[in-house]
């Protein structure tokens, strides 16, 4: 299988350095082809601003969705964001490794997300009726790959728990589960998550390189999070909210995962 890991972190002898080099090794150890995206080595661009389109009429507005769309279209988009889509495109699975930073992914990978899923690769496509609303959630063009994320955090499991006071991590990682990763079509994994990263010794650093070696042993058996599709029939279009039937008495993240 094709593995692409975007990886994301400053530091190579970080955990999060260490943790990436020992994926990489087992998964070529185990026969897997292995791909690595390595934002912050290859000094990666975060913004998407007018740099990335180079045809642009001199004085008009800037829509970012349309230029997105006719460099796309026109093939002008910038050659780093090609080779990028080209990776996505091989890849049968994707990783994302990061730090949880301000209760999200660094910015350098939401903007690798931001210019590399242009519009037509990763959003605007497909029928859009009174019968579907395009091919996302569940459909799209990353349908029949998976995803997973390995995300580290600075505290305690419990801060991240039902009741804790970061609010639990399955709500934290939601728009990036369902909205990074599903929305294109993904089957998203449940997440692999290491707390209290600055209290790692020897014994615990190999408890958690153990857990991870099971986790990537099983990427093409584990069951992914039972995300609704959209155009599956629990949601009414256009107004593309749960029917009454469905969930009742429910709301927020939970809703949306059958």
């Amino acid at each position: 299988m094709n593995v692409l890991i975007v990886y994301a972190h400053p530091e190579p002898q970080s955990l999060n350095g260490s943790l990436n080099r020992f994926a990489v090794r087992h998964l070529r150890n185990t026969g897997h082809e292995v791909q690595v995206s390595d934002l912050y080595a290859m000094k990666w661009k975060a913004t998407l601003d007018t740099d990335d389109f180079v045809d642009l009429e001199p004085g008009a507005r800037f829509t970012p969705s349309l230029a997105s769309k006719h460099a796309f279209e026109s093939g002008t988009q910038p050659d780093d964001v090609v080779r990028e889509q080209e990776k996505l495109r091989w890849a049968d699975a994707v990783i994302f490794q990061f730090p949880l930073w301000w209760y999200s992914m660094p910015a350098i990978m939401k903007g690798w997300v931001e210019r590399v899923y242009a519009y037509g690769f990763g959003y605007g496509v497909g029928e859009h009726s009174d019968r579907r609303w395009g091919d996302r959630f569940g459909e799209g063009v990353m349908v029949g790959k998976r995803a997973m994320l390995i995300v580290t955090a600075g505290g305690w499991e419990s801060h991240y728990s039902a009741r804790g006071v970061n609010g639990p991590i399955n709500d934290l990682l939601f728009p990036i589960h369902h909205g990074i990763l599903y929305y294109p079509g993904f089957d998203v994994l449940p997440p692999f998550t290491v707390f209290r990263t600055g209290k790692i010794d020897e014994a615990r650093y190999a408890s958690i390189c153990d857990a991870l070696r099971g986790r990537l042993d099983e990427l093409w058996t584990a069951k992914p999070i039972a995300f609704r599709p959209q155009n599956g029939g629990d949601y009414a279009i256009p107004e593309l909210t749960l029917r009454d039937e469905v969930a009742p008495g429910q709301s927020g993240f939970a809703a949306h995962v059958a």
